[in-house]
């Protein structure tokens, strides 16, 4: 690895897709919490939208009135790399990513920019893996996806686990994750793309599978098991297929304290049996119906990109992750527990994470990175202060 030397670029940090429903959220948190001398701007493809945004966030920081405004369309690379070219740290909330994320992603490897997404699409991520991470290795930039609800909790939730329990011995986790909140127009779109595309989805992770270096004496399982039946969280276990264990996986293959044997099993945690029963009938409906051209776009026609849950919606929202560790002859329970998942949380997530590249005393990495590798300690700490909680629950 040789860094791109990227401190005398105009800009810290700058937040592609700011007029989107996520993107205005981040936004706003950055208005509100970006630290005094952090030379960051709005980018999209429409300024007239980017100049309305800038002056919302006038309102909640006057500072915010001088916002540089910088115009680029994932259809137009060359305006990509110029923005990738401007900064030292690029966040994205522009999706599905399948269908815009990779000019991006390549603009920001070429250039030794750090680059931050809220992705929860595997094929995404596997593709830009087997096209990219060479690349970013070489010029020092850390490619991190799924920097939202996808997939912090989970990578740093284990990631804060790992480290309270024994070091040297073989670990299992089980995470359970409940929530109560609404979802995005961009979201569902994100949902519907990676739904209707399994064979493409299985031939890119088997590519990945052939050339990513995995550790040589230790072990390291993300299982798709059956349904569990959890005592210590009081819940069904209904196995997620999403792209939570991988990344959590990913971060165990990278970093020798998660010990010589890691197993980690994902779940949606559901109080009630006929409730669980329903839930897994109603996932494997949405993903046939995915299946059939006319009813994806009838779908995805339901909730607009750029619409998303009203703001009373939101304050109601939750999630909490339960996690189950033994290890060491040691048995623990950890949470993490915030508000919204999808967009304040999510928002709060990419902004920090976002930060944390630009302004912390960081591992010195370069690739695609999971935010436990890239970042670990520095944004979970992060995070804590800005209200999401991370504890033990029994230990």
């Amino acid at each position: 690895m040789s860094r791109q030397d990227t401190s005398g670029r105009d800009l810290d940090l700058v937040l592609y897709g700011a007029t989107g429903f996520a993107g205005a959220l981040t936004a706003e948190y950055l208005a509100r919490h970006a630290p005094e001398g952090c030379r960051w701007a709005l980018a999209g493809r429409s300024t007239a939208k980017l100049e309305r945004l800038r002056d919302q966030l006038a309102t909640i920081n006057p500072d915010c009135a001088d916002l540089p405004l910088l115009r680029a369309d994932s259809a137009d690379p060359g305006s990509l790399r110029a923005l990738a070219g401007a900064t030292r740290v690029l966040a994205t909330t522009v999706g599905p990513y399948l269908l815009h994320g990779e000019p991006l992603v390549a603009a920001c490897a070429e250039a030794g920019t750090d680059y931050l997404d809220l992705t929860g699409e595997a094929e995404f991520v596997d593709r830009t893996y087997l096209r990219h991470d060479a690349t970013a290795r070489a010029t020092g930039a850390r490619l991190v996806h799924a920097c939202g609800f996808d997939s912090v909790p989970y990578d740093l939730g284990v990631h804060y686990t790992v480290g309270l329990l024994p070091k040297g011995v073989p670990l299992r986790i089980d995470g359970f994750v409940r929530t109560d909140a609404g979802f995005s127009g961009g979201t569902l779109a994100s949902a519907l793309a990676a739904a209707s595309r399994p064979a493409d989805m299985a031939r890119a992770a088997r590519a990945r599978r052939r050339v990513e270096p995995q550790p040589a004496d230790r072990t390291v399982r993300a299982p798709f098991g059956p349904p569990v039946r959890s005592r210590d969280t009081g819940t069904w276990g209904l196995p997620l297929p999403t792209l939570d264990p991988q990344v959590v996986a990913r971060s165990a293959a990278a970093l020798d304290q998660y010990g010589p044997d890691f197993r980690y099993r994902h779940y949606a945690g559901v109080r009630r049996l006929p409730t669980a029963v329903a839930a897994t009938a109603g996932a494997g409906a949405l993903t046939a119906l995915a299946q059939v051209p006319p009813v994806r776009r009838w779908m995805s026609g339901r909730l607009q990109p750029g619409e998303g849950p009203s703001p009373q919606r939101r304050a109601r929202s939750w999630f909490a992750v339960r996690f189950v560790a033994s290890g060491g002859g040691a048995h623990l329970v950890t949470e993490v527990r915030g508000g919204d998942p999808g967009y304040d949380e999510t928002a709060k997530m990419l902004a920090e994470g976002a930060l944390s590249l630009a302004f912390d005393d960081l591992p010195d990495t370069a690739g695609q990175v999971t935010t436990a590798v890239a970042m670990g300690d520095a944004l979970t700490r992060r995070l804590q202060d800005a209200g999401i909680v991370f504890r033990v629950v029994r230990g």
